[in-house]
């Protein structure tokens, strides 16, 4: 069961949806909050501070895009992080990486499983949690959010500030497959003078400081064509 204290805000323009989505996260404890359009989402969020936002990209008013955009400008300006999982019907490869580089946290594709939206929320509200406290961990490997340090079986790792901030991102989203544009825009918010080979590059340092095969990576795993991938852990 969830923390009674957690609170999910559910964006959804359809109301069967909301009520499907509120029945599944009340089960498993969660407080929920309604928004039928983005406006009100807005005014939810800055009035109610939820735990973490599921949200629906073709809503009235205010679009669920710009609904994202103005989450992750707030935080730029010096907000708290907001976990958000996009819920739509938009099952594009285009709007997947749109929505993933605007700063969403999931993409789930409706019709959806309520169990699996649950089991996400859980899972990306853990993640928030151990961020939160000043840790991440992934396997052996533990990071020190505070103190910006990594350590793998207890054994200190020196990595740059650049490559703890991509470690930190994958060990945020394990099991996701990212492109080098959508790291780019994430980790190094898309300078323009950066090109691809840089993803490339810091990606092949950090496995030669964390993998014990380098050549044949366990965790960091190359998606032929498509990106980069950490490896969900085993435990």
């Amino acid at each position: 069961m969830a923390e009674l204290s957690r609170t999910v805000l559910v964006v959804d323009d359809a109301a069967a949806v909301r009520t499907v989505v509120r029945w599944q996260l009340e089960s498993e404890g969660y407080q929920v909050l309604e928004a039928a359009d983005g406006e009100l989402a807005l005014s939810q969020i800055a009035d109610r501070r939820p735990d973490l936002v599921v949200l629906d990209l073709s809503l009235p008013k205010v679009g669920g895009l710009d609904v994202l955009r103005r989450i992750r400008q707030d935080e730029s300006d010096g907000g708290e992080g907001l976990p958000v999982i996009v819920l739509s019907g938009r099952d594009g490869e285009y709007d997947r990486i749109l929505g993933l580089d605007l700063g969403a946290d999931d993409y789930l594709v409706k019709p959806f499983s309520p169990g699996e939206l649950g089991a996400r929320v859980r899972s990306l509200l853990r993640r928030t949690r151990s961020s939160a406290s000043g840790t991440a961990t992934h396997g052996p490997v533990c990071l020190d959010m505070s103190a910006r340090t990594v350590t793998i079986h207890g054994e200190a790792v020196e990595l740059t500030a650049k490559e703890f901030d991509l470690l930190a991102f994958f060990v945020a989203h394990p099991g996701t497959v990212f492109t080098r544009a959508q790291l780019l825009n994430r980790v190094w918010n898309s300078p323009g003078w950066l090109g691809q080979a840089t993803v490339t590059e810091h990606v092949h340092r950090l496995r030669r400081k964390l993998e014990t095969g380098p050549g044949r990576p366990e965790w960091i795993k190359t998606v032929r064509g498509v990106g980069y991938q950490l490896e969900a852990a085993n435990g």
